[in-house]
């Protein structure tokens, strides 16, 4: 599974891409569902301290899921993505296992 984490007109550090990547290995557990996860994250405006941050996740045999966060602090709203996004992959999970009953 790959991860990539992107700022879109942001210079993404490395302690921010490693804290990103740190929080998307807990998506790992739907290893059978994810193929990809992309990490995109940035500042919402020059004049107020607001950051956004999007992950999208490649699932197989079903679109992508797409959840966003915004925030003050960058750290606070990529974890808030991250909890969205295994929200929705364990949902989607669950669908799947009452399908297989």
């Amino acid at each position: 599974m790959r991860i990539n984490v992107v700022g879109r007109q942001f210079e993404v550090t490395d302690a921010i891409r490693a804290h990103a990547e740190e929080k998307a290995h807990k998506l790992t557990r739907y290893d059978d569902l994810v193929q990809q996860i992309d990490i995109r994250v940035w500042k919402e405006s020059d004049t107020r301290e607001d950051y956004a941050a999007e992950i999208v996740v490649d699932v197989r045999s079903h679109g992508d899921f797409v959840s966003k966060a915004e925030g003050h602090d960058l750290y606070n709203t990529i974890d808030d993505a991250v909890t969205k996004a295994d929200r929705q992959l364990h949902d989607h999970r669950e669908k799947l296992k009452e399908l297989n009953r």
